[in-house]
């Protein structure tokens, strides 16, 4: 029956506004936030027209329950913010209006125009603004409901839901797009790709979340444009990166993102660590356990994941610093800073995960030093279930020797008096080998590493990405990571 619908919906003409029903599309209520309904029978109450727009829709669609909600209305932002307690006008880009309800916050974004200039008395005044590269910087004019449409990314994005009357509106084929899982850009695809970049790492990160397939004349100009991506700001960036490795498929993302030659633009290290030997490997277990992680809607540390990536270039350019003659540890904050520093050209990371960051890659030696005192102050430190989590996907990686994530596993499951009994161990075994390579744990760079022999060992799981520190953790530093080699 909803097939039947759709094709019914389907065989008109392109272009016009086009009404189905939810219900009979497969919508239901309980598909929809209670909030972001209340915003649209708030706004239609007060004479306005507001639609649950976007992701939502079409998720529900696709039988997948919706996260986030966004409403598109004729009111302005000030309308808008008039008809709410708390409400708060935000953006210069893009001016939109987020409603708060407790924890949930409803985007609210009035219809915009798809004229290049603003037309003297059109609603909200002003004009369009671009950069030399025809990216938009400002866009606050605005429309009906049809330009609104033709201004969205994606045919699968521009369908509005009206929860108050159950009408699903569609004027640029979204609904057969949905029905044949296709991702099809509006409009030129070259022309919206220099509107805004993003769109082309939307269009791979929506691909391999919905499991769709892109249209050829969208995907054929990413390889193309790829270079705009340098136009995009820093800190967007970040934010867009942050959604692609977040997305509960981070390794078929960023395979997709190579294949269209947009790796480059968003990570210029990222080629040159799948070159590396163990790099590849390392990066998979990294991505897949975090792509578990978020699948079993469990927390995620974006600092992790860039420590994570970021490392093997660290890793490198510590053993240069050192084979010119720097102490071990000032060659690894060194090396530290000029990655970190290097990928800010690119992306910035912001300073609260780039200190988590090099908190966790700091600790990775003193997981060497297995005395009593300073395996103790090791537990003690603030980001200790970050940099453990770093250390069992290092050994599961092979780049370090199985044994030492074995001993750290022990140590932090154990009561203080067989804690004491590790440590003496490790002692004597140092004293017998003692000019035969110490405690062989493959930290330095350019040093020899045993390769794990495979296998699950004790402690290799998938990891803690929360991001907590130890002493949020309280018990939990008595026991290891119940998931592994994914945290922070």
């Amino acid at each position: 029956m909803i097939k039947a619908l759709f094709q019914r919906v389907l065989t008109r003409k392109s272009g016009v506004r086009r009404e189905a029903s939810g219900a009979k599309l497969g919508i239901r209520p309980e598909h929809m936030s209670r909030n972001a309904v209340h915003v649209c029978e708030r706004l239609q109450h007060a004479g306005f027209e507001a639609y649950i727009v976007g992701g939502a829709v079409r998720d529900a669609l696709l039988g997948v329950a919706p996260k986030d909600f966004d409403v598109a209305t004729n009111a302005s932002p000030e309308d808008v913010k008039h008809e709410f307690r708390r409400a708060f006008i935000i953006g210069r880009r893009f001016r939109l209006v987020h409603v708060m309800f407790g924890d949930e916050t409803i985007e609210v974004s009035t219809f915009r125009s798809n004229t290049v200039k603003a037309v003297e008395g059109t609603k909200g005044g002003g004009e369009v603004q671009s950069d030399h590269t025809g990216r938009i910087t400002s866009d606050n004019v605005y429309g009906t409901q049809a330009e609104d449409a033709a201004r969205r990314d994606f045919t699968i994005n521009a369908l509005y839901y009206d929860p108050t009357h159950d009408i699903v509106v569609d004027y640029l084929d979204g609904l057969k797009d949905i029905e044949k899982r296709t991702l099809r850009v509006i409009g030129k695809a070259e022309t919206r790709y220099r509107e805004d970049p993003v769109r082309m790492l939307r269009a791979i990160r929506l691909a391999v979340k919905l499991n769709c397939s892109i249209a050829p004349t969208t995907a054929k100009p990413i390889q193309e444009h790829a270079a705009l991506i340098k136009n995009v700001p820093p800190a967007r960036l970040f934010d867009e990166v942050q959604k692609l490795l977040l997305s509960g498929h981070a390794n078929a993302t960023l395979a997709a993102l190579r294949k269209h030659g947009l790796a480059e633009g968003l990570l210029p290290l990222l080629d040159l660590i799948y070159q590396q030997p163990g790099g590849q490997k390392f990066i998979e277990l990294a991505l897949d356990n975090t792509d578990r992680r978020v699948r079993e809607n469990k927390p995620v540390s974006p600092a992790f994941l860039f420590a994570s990536l970021l490392w093997h270039e660290v890793v490198k350019r510590w053993g240069e610093i050192e084979a010119a003659g720097e102490n071990r540890i000032p060659a690894l904050m060194r090396a530290m800073e000029e990655v970190i520093d290097g990928q800010r050209e690119t992306i910035t990371l912001p300073q609260r995960f780039a200190g988590i960051t090099r908190e966790i890659w700091m600790m990775q030696p003193r997981f060497e030093q297995r005395t009593s005192k300073a395996a103790l102050r090791v537990v003690e430190q603030t980001r200790f279930r970050a940099a453990y989590d770093f250390l069992l996907l290092r050994a599961a990686a092979g780049e370090i020797d199985q044994e030492l994530a074995d001993w750290w596993t022990n140590f932090i499951e154990s009561d203080p008096e067989i804690r004491q009994e590790l440590i003496n161990q490790r002692q004597r075994a140092s004293a017998r080998h003692a000019g035969v390579g110490g405690a062989g744990a493959g930290g330095e760079p350019g040093g020899r590493r045993r390769r794990s022999r495979g296998g699950r060992g004790r402690g290799q799981g998938d990891g803690d990405s929360s991001g907590e520190s130890s002493s949020e953790r309280g018990e939990r530093q008595e026991r290891p990571a119940s998931d592994g080699p994914s945290g922070g």
